[in-house]
């Protein structure tokens, strides 16, 4: 290979990959996949429209796919962690075996049956016919593990419907590959017109077990680069360098075996790779290392394939074969509905999950389109026309899948989304949870900057007395408890009980309720993500006073003024309710002298403000002065 025409490919390819990663975020806003963006900006960019990645390029930078097709077996063989899976290990077990054998059957039926009205194989003899049908229905068993993380976290799903989903999901990629392994091996014997006696499978169950084995090898080879202090990004690398030199490997016993034997012997890179992660996830204590690595490198990884696969397609064959894969994907989604059926009655699970069980796993990504690839560089007289179908169809799955999930995930009510925050008037009422000291003198406060507050104690052995302020005794969390409250009403809750009381109480006012500011007092900070996830303000009396003291070292003034320590002076975060205010610029705002805006909140995000600086509805402003001013003003934003 010629190294200077090499170098020329690669860093064309690294701009075209830059831009397809901008065009694909714009995708993202108008809620289109990433991958959308990315394989139409290949194709934009590929041979078939302005040709800045020739098909040469393809061949000579195919190196680049063998190298994203070992993270992505990494990154699926590392979702399958065993501990993870065994509190729903029934209904997972029959749940996969419901998705893959129906579908895979079904499909393979199906599809020899249909080939005549699929172009590449209407002219096919029957045996290729069967060949291609079971490379089609392995594809159509894959699923996408980052797809349905994706979707667990945007809704906060948690119960036996999503932990069945997510073991069902990986376990299906561990063993699609496996299924993947035999079918292409079997299929090349069928289209090549090779026999396929008992020698034929002899040689296939040795090439497995040996596949098998050098995953396991690689599993240990894995652990190497997290023994050293490497920086996670080197560390990120030297997967990627061991996942090519698996691809190196399988080549070179490939080609040996020709010259030595006469015949060859498989390796499937891919299971390797499936296999090498799933020891290191499982009998390693580098598990989450590894995922940390992989999650430094795949967004870049899954760039170079997602837009490289893009070039190597013809829009001209892609919208040809739209009609069948738009058929092709209703076979799956048909096939998929009644394994979903089978999975839940025999699983003896929800009768109820019985017609949604399909929804989870209608969405794909890397895997099937890594298999998809393969198959092209494998049987390259009609390979392209089936990576092409399978991408369409990918294309339609990755826009059907995820709300189908979501919906799904609602039904069965396991989702956990934040309510609806309320539009509260400025009442300047909160609601302290804990009946202790520090609780008492917080009301204290408050009241003196004209605040009224509620204490809400749940502790029935405790006596304090409190004459300035309104005690609620409660006898337990739970939402209907805090319904008889009515927070939403108030401006803020201040959690002050233990860090397992306050997570039960984030958790139902951010479902339920809805509040802004919702204070938390931390005492563990096994917590903190927990709470920062809820997005509560949290308070950490370890670090705050020396936080505060740092503070009043290096700007005693400020830090006075914010702390509303100098008399006559305090600080205040007023939203702007007043429609009148929308749309003026921060400099014609007419503020008193005395006063200073500190900055603007916007949408969850601080603005870098100027006198430029339009308010909007719903801004939230923090300013600095007098009190007497700053009352002033928060009739005039506020009302």
């Amino acid at each position: 290979m010629d190294i200077k025409l090499l170098i020329t490919f690669l860093v064309g390819f690294l701009i075209v990959a830059i831009a397809a990663n901008e065009i694909a975020k714009v995708f993202q806003k108008i809620k289109f996949p990433l991958i959308t963006g990315l394989i139409i900006t290949g194709i934009i960019a590929g041979s078939s429209v302005l040709n800045f990645i020739s098909p040469t390029a393809i061949h000579d930078l195919n190196f680049l796919n063998e190298i994203a097709l070992s993270v992505i077996a990494f990154s699926a063989g590392s979702e399958l962690y065993l501990n993870d899976l065994r509190s729903r290990i029934n209904s997972i077990k029959w749940m996969t075996i419901g998705q893959l054998v129906i579908t895979f059957v079904m499909s393979s039926i199906v599809i020899y049956f249909i080939a005549g009205y699929i172009p590449f194989m209407a002219k096919m003899p029957a045996t290729h016919k069967i060949g291609v049908a079971i490379l089609f229905a392995t594809i159509f068993v894959a699923r996408s593990p980052s797809s349905a993380i994706a979707v667990i976290n945007e809704m906060r799903a948690n119960g036996p419907f999503t932990k069945t989903v997510m073991g069902v999901t990986v376990v299906k990629d561990v063993l699609v590959i496996i299924l993947f392994a035999i079918c292409l091996s079997v299929a090349k014997a069928l289209i090549n017109d090779e026999t396929t006696d008992i020698l034929f499978f002899v040689i296939l169950l040795f090439e497995l077990i040996t596949s098998f084995a050098l995953g396991y090898l690689v599993g240990k080879i894995l652990q190497v680069p997290f023994l050293t202090k490497a920086d996670i990004k080197m560390k990120g690398i030297a997967i990627l360098i061991i996942g090519y030199c698996t691809y190196l490997f399988a080549y070179y016993v490939n080609i040996k075996s020709v010259e030595l034997f006469q015949h060859e012997f498989i390796l499937e890179p891919l299971l390797i790779c499936i296999i090498g992660s799933f020891v290191l996830t499982n009998y390693s204590k580098h598990r989450i290392e590894f995922s940390e690595a992989l999650e430094e490198i795949s967004p870049i990884i899954y760039i170079i394939f997602f837009t490289l696969t893009g070039a190597s397609l013809s829009i001209q064959t892609l919208m040809s074969v739209f009609g069948i894969a738009i058929a092709l994907f209703f076979l799956r989604l048909i096939t998929m509905f009644f394994g979903g059926i089978f999975g839940v009655y025999a699983a003896n699970d929800f009768k109820k999950y019985a017609f949604i069980a399909w929804m989870p796993y209608l969405t794909q990504a890397g895997v099937a389109l890594g298999l998809a690839t393969v198959i092209s560089d494998v049987f390259p007289v009609w390979g392209q026309q089936f990576e092409t179908i399978v991408i369409a169809i990918i294309v339609i799955n990755q826009l059907i899948g995820p709300p189908l999930f979501k919906w799904s995930l609602n039904y069965v009510k396991e989702s956990h989304l934040r309510a609806k925050t309320p539009v509260v008037k400025s009442t300047r009422d909160s609601v302290i949870f804990g009946l202790e000291d520090q609780s008492i003198s917080l009301a204290n406060q408050l009241k003196k900057q004209n605040w009224e507050s509620r204490i809400i104690n749940f502790d029935v052995t405790n006596k304090k007395e409190v004459n300035d302020f309104e005690i609620i005794n409660l006898p337990s969390i739970t939402y209907k408890s805090l319904k008889e409250l009515n927070l939403e009403n108030s401006e803020a809750v201040i959690l002050m009980l233990s860090d397992e009381d306050n997570y039960k109480l984030a958790e139902l006012i951010y479902e339920h309720i809805g509040i802004k500011d919702v204070v938390v007092r931390l005492e563990n900070r096994e917590y903190f993500e927990k709470f920062h996830k809820l997005g509560a303000l949290i308070i950490e009396p370890a670090t705050a006073i020396v936080s505060l003291l740092d503070h009043f070292v290096r700007s005693p003034n400020a830090t006075s003024l914010l702390l509303g320590m100098d008399e006559g002076q305090d600080s205040m975060d007023i939203e702007i309710r007043n429609e009148d205010i929308h749309g003026i610029r921060l400099r014609d705002l007419r503020l008193p002298a005395d006063v200073l805006v500190l900055s603007i909140k916007r949408k969850g995000q601080l603005l870098v403000s100027h006198g430029y600086t339009r308010m909007r509805l719903g801004d939230t402003i923090t300013l600095v002065g007098a009190e007497n001013s700053l009352e002033e003003l928060k009739f005039k934003f506020d009302t």
